[in-house]
């Protein structure tokens, strides 16, 4: 009997696959840190036999190349890949033995990359999961926008086609396991449930119920921003990425954090956004480990800048490192555990700034108070309606667009208030008086704040 285990990556809204029989599995576009893939296989009682890929990601590094070295697996990476190591070259229609009955077919699925490939596991002759990888999701496909601008159109038809080829040539109770689309922007549209089979793609997916024109129309008109780190992840994966280290990194004191401020660095405040706004280094920068931490931080920081880590705890300090580990940020140039007292010098003041409401910004414009709304939201999520007045600069270029800030007070906001709480820190960093919003949307109306509504054609 086969099983298929689910790696979650919740971070980068992306998952991983163990799939097998009693004695040997395959691994299924592993993550960075493959302590966790060994870890349960080791659980399974099974051999890692194979290693397959079904792109050269854009989102994230890979453990593939490193996970089999360490096993003796077979890496299959697809054939029309161009990457610099040694692999087996995986074509449509190619047979990998995975266990006793058990094997992997491969099924060109070119859309979200040109050389995509998807993987059916096959028991007896018999299909019984399809791993599609950035192919067909769960309600969605994956965008075909992050290879090449002059491809995207090519792509998305292709995609059409892919997902279409998988929904004719598997049966309908066959399981369908994506790599992409549980909050991941790899994902084209909203994407996410916890399992899915063909049958059920066929009665909701928009790829298998429109046709192509109208298809590729609404493909392309609803992709939304790519994360800038994204253009780093393909090369590093083409390349073959280097085992990950996750040794304890240079612990660092009051000075050295002050030295690297100074010098330009990035600190990042790994503490809640309710901590961080009662108390902080000022000129440190606020990103939740319990939020999306490795896609925002490795979005707005510049590639390559050194970047030292704060936190309570030395197990938040290894989570953040891990996680950062998975989109090309290794090795924290330091890390600090404490409060900001610890990190501060003696005699320098601790920052702060106040948290609020979307009411308490109502019943500050009916007092009369000047202020700056500024929207955070990514414009997709503008589009659907914005605070009257407000400034909208999305939160991944706020450091960038700081002099379009306005004048006065900021008051920041986003959708629910993590990514105001990232904003307002890089504000608050610049010498900016700010508020951060920590409320959903949906009160803004509640509170009595005038929504604009774009009318829709």
């Amino acid at each position: 009997m086969f099983f298929a285990d689910i790696l979650e990556t919740e971070g980068l809204g992306n998952r991983s696959y163990l799939a097998g029989g009693t004695r040997a599995a395959v691994v299924v576009d592993p993550p960075r840190d493959i302590d966790r893939v060994i870890a349960a296989a080791t659980r399974r009682g099974v051999r890692i036999a194979a290693v397959a890929e079904t792109h050269v990601h854009n989102d994230y590094v890979t453990g593939g190349l490193e996970l089999a070295r360490l096993t003796g697996a077979r890496y299959l990476v697809p054939a029309w890949a161009s990457v610099a190591y040694a692999r087996v070259a995986v074509a449509d229609g190619d047979v990998e033995e995975i266990d006793e009955g058990l094997v992997l077919r491969a099924v060109a699925t070119p859309g979200h990359t040109p050389h995509h490939t998807s993987y059916v596991l096959e028991e007896k002759g018999r299909a019984v999961a399809a791993f599609t990888g950035g192919s067909l999701l769960i309600g969605s496909v994956g965008r075909p926008d992050l290879v090449e601008p002059r491809l995207t159109e090519q792509l998305a038809r292709a995609q059409h086609a892919s997902a279409h080829r998988l929904a004719a040539e598997l049966a309908d109770e066959v399981a369908v396991m994506p790599t992409h689309g549980f909050g991941s922007f790899c994902s084209a549209g909203q994407s996410g449930g916890e399992r899915s089979t063909i049958g059920t793609e066929k009665a909701a997916n928009p790829a298998l119920l429109q046709d192509v024109e109208t298809f590729v129309e609404e493909l392309l008109a609803g992709l939304d921003d790519v994360p800038a780190y994204y253009a780093h992840m393909g090369p590093a994966n083409a390349a073959g990425p280097a085992p990950v280290d996750l040794t304890v990194p240079e612990r660092a004191d009051a000075g050295e954090i002050a030295r690297r401020l100074a010098a330009g660095e990035w600190v990042v405040d790994l503490r809640s956004r309710v901590a961080f706004s009662e108390g902080h280094v000022a000129g440190s920068f606020n990103f939740e480990v319990e939020g999306q931490l490795a896609t925002y931080l490795a979005w707005m920081m510049p590639w390559g800048k050194p970047v030292t880590l704060l936190a309570q705890s030395a197990e938040d300090i290894a989570r953040a490192q891990r996680e950062l580990s998975r989109v090309g940020i290794d090795r924290p140039a330091a890390a600090a555990v404490g409060s900001p007292a610890d990190w501060t010098g003696a005699g320098t003041p601790i920052a702060s700034f106040p948290r609020a409401t979307f009411a308490d910004l109502a019943a500050a414009r009916e007092r009369g108070e000047e202020s700056v709304v500024l929207d955070v939201r990514r414009d997709g999520e503008r589009a659907g309606g914005w605070i009257e007045g407000s400034v909208h600069i999305p939160v991944h270029q706020v450091h960038q667009r700081l002099h379009e800030v306005p004048a006065g007070t900021v008051w920041v906001h986003c959708a629910g208030g993590m990514r105001a709480a990232i904003a307002a820190s890089v504000l608050d960093a610049s010498g900016r008086d700010v508020v951060a919003v920590d409320d959903g949307y949906a009160a803004a109306a509640d509170a009595g704040l005038t929504l604009v509504t774009p009318v829709q054609h």
